[in-house]
């Protein structure tokens, strides 16, 4: 999508503070943090939200997740982390490319909305 906020990072057309990347994902900083650390995992296909994946994602999907506690673990997150995920104009989802947050380093509230 050449309109998309996201898709530019991962194409490297818009720098970030990588965390992490491999063929089918990416994680960067949050360059407005609401967390002591907040660090986003995006998919490198683009994906508008939840509700626009299907079957054939699931292998992407399901890396994403398995890729979480040691991306959580290279931010020093021994003590435990909330993960995210917006969908949607309710959910408060920002950017419309799927994107996962994790958020650290502080106590967090609950419940979150």
């Amino acid at each position: 999508m050449s309109d998309c906020l996201f898709c530019k990072i991962v194409e490297g057309e818009i720098p970030s503070s990588k965390v992490y990347e491999d063929d089918l994902i990416l994680a960067f900083n949050d360059v407005a943090p609401q967390a002591p650390v907040h660090c986003l995992i995006v998919p490198k296909k683009h994906m508008d939200s939840l509700d626009d994946t299907c079957e054939e994602d699931g292998a992407v999907l399901a890396h994403i997740m398995l890729k979480i506690k040691d991306i959580a673990a290279s931010l020093g997150l021994e003590n435990g982390y909330r993960v995210v995920i917006n969908t949607g104009e309710d959910g408060m989802q920002s950017v419309k490319h799927l994107h996962v947050h994790i958020l650290g380093k502080r106590k967090m509230s609950w419940p979150p909305g």
